[in-house]
């Protein structure tokens, strides 16, 4: 089953005032579908826009493992264990709750910032929290979490090419940047599909295009 969830129907949220623009895919905070909760262990893949300065206070997380990957812009990222970072496009941040951990995230730079983060349900609750950036990852190479049967897949598309997606039990391939066609469906920047058992599918897009594809295994998989 293919199922397309289009940018403009993601939830706003954020706080327009402070500098904050948020588009929820999924429930969260006070936006609420009971039938748009999470697929699988996914429970958040936020579109977060920050002005100059803007940031979110420190707040604490557990048992989640939590990803970013910025559009444009740089993303500051202090938690309680001591790390502090910077991310830039190409890089993956992998930020591992465990069994608790507080941080602090902020535009930092002279530029908006424009940068998603999604939210995975740990397979395996509690342990130390973990820190990662992984630098200007390659086209294609495959980021596996540590803590929950997920992989993120990095494809970047030009002149025309194609890619396969993964044949998982369920898939979520985002849409950064470009035009995409899979199947009969045609995905521009900001679009998702969600694939349940949908086996060998593959992508194609007539320029560029830059896509995110989670690959979905373990038990919540079919929740």
């Amino acid at each position: 089953m293919l199922e397309v969830w289009r940018s403009g129907q993601r939830y706003p949220g954020g706080d327009p005032a402070a500098g904050i623009d948020t588009r929820h895919a999924f429930s969260f905070a006070g936006f609420y579908d009971p039938a748009n909760v999470r697929f699988g262990p996914l429970t958040a893949c936020n579109e977060e826009r920050l002005a100059p300065g803007a940031g979110f206070d420190e707040h604490p997380h557990r048992d989640l493992e939590i990803v970013s990957w910025v559009i444009e812009g740089e993303l500051t990222h202090e938690d309680s264990s001591g790390r502090v970072g910077t991310v830039r496009p190409g890089d993956v941040q992998r930020l591992t709750a465990g069994s608790g951990v507080r941080h602090v995230e902020r535009n930092a730079g002279p530029a908006p910032l424009r940068f998603l983060q999604m939210w995975l349900v740990a397979g395996e609750p509690g342990g130390p929290p973990e820190y990662e950036v992984v630098r200007g990852i390659a086209d294609g190479t495959p980021y596996a979490l540590p803590r929950t049967d997920a992989v993120l897949h990095v494809r970047r598309l030009r002149d025309g090419a194609r890619t396969a997606v993964p044949a998982a039990p369920l898939v979520y391939l985002h849409v950064v940047r470009g035009t995409v066609r899979l199947a009969d469906e045609v995905l521009t920047a900001g679009d998702a599909l969600r694939a349940t058992a949908a086996g060998e599918l593959a992508a194609h897009a007539p320029d560029e295009a830059e896509l995110l594809v989670w690959e979905l295994h373990g038990p919540l998989a079919g929740v």
